[in-house]
Formats: C-alpha cells, structure tokens, sequence
C-alpha cells in the first residue's frame, strides 16, 4: 500500500510519497557541534535540544532514527594527550593530567567521560518523550575502522519511540595495540549499509553548510560543493591539535562508500537544524550530498 501524507511544520512542506514500510535514517552528530571542543566536558545543551527535536519529528513521520555522536570536548581533548588513536605505547613517557597518570588510566577515563556525554544526548531524546537505547561500543565493539568486530543485530529491533544510540569510543583491540579508537564515522558506515531499510545517512557538521572549495575561513555562499564525489577536491578544517579521529576527510570517504552501496548520503551544517530535519526527511535542502566515485 502506498498513501500520500504531509509534512507539517517544516519550512519546506510539501507532500512526500509514503509506504507502509518503515524508512530508517542514520544521523550522526559531530561531536564538534554537540560540545565546546576546546573545553574539557562541556556539552552545548542547546543545540542538543534543537536536535533531539528533530528525531522526535521524525518518529511523528514514521521514520526510524539511529543516532551516533561524536565526542568532541569528552574524548578527543584526553584521548589526544594520550595518544589513545595509537595504542599502547610502553616506552613513550608521558606528562600526568589533571586525573589520569598512565595510557590503562585514560583509557579508562574516556570512556566515563564518554558515557557523561551520552548521557546528556540521552536526557535531551528523554525530553522529547522518545526512549533512547544505548549501545556504548566499548562493551561490545572490538578493533577500529569499518572491519571492526561487533554484532549489528542490537540494532535491529525497533519499538515505538525508541532511539537507538551509539557513539565513537575506545575499544580493545585485538593484538599488541591493546586498545584503540573507533570512530563513530565508521559505525555510521557499517550500521547503513548493514542494518535494514535505511534510506539515509546525514551528517550534521558543525560551523559550515558542507564541503568547501576553499578554506571555511575564506568560503562564500557559492563555494559549498553541492555535489562531490572522491574525484573532487576540497578544503576543510582539520583540528589536529585536538582530534584522534580523521576529521571532515573521514566523514567524506565513509560518506562515499555508503553512497556507494545505493544509500542517500549528504553532509549539513547541524547548527541550521530546520536543515537537518529536512535532510533525515528526505527533502532537499543546501548541504552536501556525498556520492560515489563515477
């Protein structure tokens, strides 16, 4: 069966066709947009309402939402300092922090910390009467990059109102590494091309409406790449100082590789959130969609 239904309220209403069959979207939060990433633990509660909102739509529609984060402020900052991305390092000597005095230590600590700031993301869904179920990916993640091991069904299941969430995080890894960094960008990839009837997959990025021809710094409205795929350069932001992760470029490639596999992919700017509601929605809005190499 097939039925028209409207979208109410949204800036860009206007009739979308429906099925019976429930779509699934993929929403990763950076963590650069949900917390102040130069000040250790501290989230933006704002903007963490603002987009909470826009899950809670979403169920409205009868689109089922998986969201990862980011770390941002509660992980990149500690993790950095550690060299947390490396692994175990016996031989590098390293200058105490305000709590940790060894790797095992922070390790340790990033993973609290971790837990601190999906338990704000997981406050906001709650204000929206939506019930988040959370996967941290330390407790059943292993290794790094998109091969990491780690069964996908948890996700599977879906109630009314139900949001399942994870989040980039340190896991172990198997041999002399000990332990490492997955990023959520790389759930993302997995969980979209895995998990069943996901449509979408959007990336809210902070700061900028997408990828860029030029330095966000230097960017005018007309040089957001509306269309890239791997074969197109672009400039783009990477704070090296702080992130263990691979910044926007990372976000780029996993983003092309879901689009690879028949997935919609588009990156936008999460601090318009009429932008990222439109986005999970299906409708066109100004951002980047991410495509495969042609």
């Amino acid at each position: 069966m097939v039925v028209y239904c409207k979208i109410k309220g949204h800036p860009l209403e206007r009739f979308l066709l429906r099925s019976t069959m429930r779509e699934r979207v993929i929403i990763k939060w950076g963590g650069g947009l949900i917390t102040d990433k130069s000040s250790l633990c501290t989230p933006d509660l704002e903007i963490l309402e603002h987009l909470a909102q826009t899950i809670a739509t979403c169920q409205t529609h009868e689109i089922d939402v998986v969201l990862v984060h980011g770390a941002g402020s509660f992980g990149h900052l500690r993790a950095k300092h550690w060299r947390l991305n490396e692994g175990i390092l016996p031989n590098e000597v390293f200058e105490n922090d305000d709590i940790c005095s060894s790797q095992q230590e922070a390790v340790r600590q990033v993973r609290k910390e971790m837990l601190q700031l999906n338990a704000h993301v997981c406050e906001a869904l709650v204000r929206k009467k939506l019930t988040p179920v959370i996967h941290p990916p330390h407790r059943w993640a292993k290794n790094t990059g998109t091969d990491f091991l780690g069964d996908l069904e948890r996700f599977h299941k879906h109630n009314e109102n139900h949001v399942h969430v994870t989040f980039g995080d340190v896991v172990d890894v198997q041999g002399n590494e000990q332990f490492g960094i997955l990023s959520g960008d790389d759930l993302v990839a997995r969980l979209a091309i895995e998990l069943p009837h996901v449509k979408r997959l959007v990336f809210a990025i902070k700061g900028v409406d997408g990828l860029l021809r030029v330095p966000p710094a230097q960017a005018e409205a007309n040089d957001l790449i509306e269309h890239w795929s791997p074969d197109i350069e672009f400039e783009g932001v990477h704070q090296s100082e702080i992130d263990v992760t691979g910044g926007i470029g990372l976000k780029a490639a996993r983003g092309s590789f879901v689009a690879s596999h028949g997935i919609d992919v588009i990156m936008v700017n999460g601090g318009r959130t009429e932008r990222v509601l439109g986005a999970m929605l299906g409708l066109p809005v100004r951002g980047t969609i991410v495509t495969a190499k042609i």
